[in-house]
This record gives C-alpha cells, structure tokens and sequence, in this order.
C-alpha cells in the first residue's frame, strides 16, 4: 500500500500543540528552540500555552504549524515509506521540508515571513473568507465572477476547494460580507465567515506575494525526494525550479486540495496520513475519497500507539 503524507494548514492550530511531544520526546527541544531563535520570540510558548486570540494571528499560526508538523515528521519518518507528500495552504512549506526540498530553517525562516506579511496584507488591504458549504464547486466560481464583475474594484475569488461541496471564498472585507445572499440564493446551505485576518489566496494577497517572492528566490530548494503535489496545480512536482514557481503562485491562486486528494488517489495511493495539528484534512479526505485508508500524527497518544 502506497502513502501520502499530508501535512496541516491554518485553522488547525489549537493551544498545547506541541506541548506534550516536547516533554516526552526531549530530542525536539533543539528544533523548538531554534525556532523561538529564528523568529525572535517564543513562539513554542504561543504553541504551549496560548492566548488562543495570540495563536490564531496569521504571522503566529504559520510558523506554529509548520513546526509542528516538522516536529512529528521527524519523529515518525524513519518508520513510514512515503510515497508522496502535500500540504494545505501553509502545509505545503512542511511537505517540501518533508521531501527534502527545503531544510528545516530555510522553511521555518520562509513560513515565518509569508504569516508576517500575510498578516500586513490584510491589514493594507482589508478582506475575509467565507466557507460555501453545499454548494457544486462550478456555481461557487460563478457566483464569484458575477460579483467581482459587478464590484467597481471589489474582488470575490474561490480560494480554497477543500472538498467536495465546500469551498472557501476569499475577498474584499465588506463587499463580501455585504454580498453572501448571492450564494445563498444560488443554492448554498450554510455561508459562514471565518476567523482570518485576510483575503488568502485572493487578489489582495499581492502585496505579500512581491516580498515573499524575492525571498523563495534566493532561498535553496533541492529535487525533491518524493513528488509533492501542488496546491496550485493539483499535480506531482518534483523539479526544484517547478516547486519554486508553485510556491510564489500559490499566495495568489486557489488550494486545489479536492483535485490533488483526487490526483494523488488515482496515482495509486490510497493511505493518507495528517502530520501536524489537529484532524481536518482527515475529515476532508474521507469526503472526497472515502474507501481509502486515513490516520494522523498529532500528539504523543498517536505516536506511541500507531507505531
């Protein structure tokens, strides 16, 4: 049986992340540490003890995770074979750390860059998400376009195909929460408003995406060991310069995470492991391809008892 490894995205986050794997497993204190030395605070304290309102700041929740997701990686990669490797928005930097594409500081240093400017962009540019949930993937887009066409500069953009009926739509502040009849006249059961500081994957992103950009480029990113499958592509990446490329586009462009879950299925994989906070991509995968095998890696319980 051929593994996926999937790795978690912002709104997974949750306090005490971490807290109980680095007091059983003392070999993680180094990475932690390092990380509250890179990014100048402590952040493992954020992870450990919260304020929640302190964790769920973009330029905390990104760092945060990818760490966390590093951390267990390393705990459990030399019992896995991996055959592939995506993550969610976010994810993705742990992925690419999990196929050796980027070493553990020059991801850690690029995440804690892409949650700061994120978090700048939403305050220059203010916008939301909303979750479209019941509603086909196509009417989504539609309703999108209609009112990006009809918003004198306003933008309303799918962002996030998380899995079959639901979608996250991204986009100008209040012009979106002005407009969420319009999906609901289209057909939606529930529009509901997530706790974000920004339009992610939209439009408004741009801002964060030119400075980010300079700093992918003139960061090291090595063949990947294992295909990772792209949020911006929804296919396997392997070249350095591709996944580079992919990255930079990805701030601006949709997840296509219901079409990479699909992907990588049709590849012939078909057990897929979270590593990281918290079990939302396992849920997402059970929707979009439910006979297939699914678990995760979060705390000490799930390392001690699966492997």
């Amino acid at each position: 049986m051929k593994t996926a490894i999937l790795c978690s995205g912002q709104g997974s986050q949750y306090v005490g992340m971490l807290k109980d794997i680095s007091e059983h497993f003392p070999t993680t204190l180094g990475k932690i540490s390092l990380a509250d030395e890179l990014i100048g605070y402590k952040l493992s304290e954020i992870c450990f003890d919260g304020p929640p309102d302190l964790l769920k700041e973009t330029r905390n929740t990104q760092p945060a995770l990818f760490l966390h997701s590093a951390v267990v990686y390393d705990l459990i990669k030399e019992l896995l074979e991996v055959n592939a490797a995506a993550g969610h928005s976010v994810g993705e930097y742990a992925a690419l750390y999990a196929a050796g594409v980027l070493s553990f500081v020059d991801a850690f240093k690029l995440v804690a860059l892409r949650g700061k400017l994120m978090f700048e962009a939403g305050e220059k540019l203010p916008g939301t998400m909303f979750a479209v949930i019941g509603l086909e993937d196509e009417k989504v887009e539609a309703v999108c376009r209609e009112l990006t066409e009809s918003g004198n500069g306003n933008v309303v953009v799918a962002a996030n195909f998380n899995c079959p009926s639901q979608v996250v739509v991204s986009g100008s502040a209040e012009y979106l929460r002005n407009n969420t009849a319009a999906f609901k006249q289209a057909g939606a059961k529930i529009v509901k408003e997530l706790v974000v500081s920004g339009a992610f994957h939209s439009p408004l992103m741009k801002p964060a995406k030119e400075e980010l950009e300079k700093a992918i480029l003139a960061t090291n990113f090595n063949t990947a060991r294992i295909p990772v499958y792209s949020n911006v592509y929804a296919k396997p990446l392997t070249d350095s310069d591709e996944l580079k490329n992919a990255l930079i586009m990805q701030l601006e462009s949709p997840v296509l995470w219901t079409q990479s879950i699909k992907k990588i299925y049709e590849d012939g994989i078909n057990n897929f492991i979270e590593v990281g906070a918290g079990n939302v991509l396992q849920g997402l995968v059970k929707r979009i391809v439910s006979d297939s095998q699914i678990s995760g890696f979060d705390k000490v319980s799930d390392i001690t008892e699966k492997l």
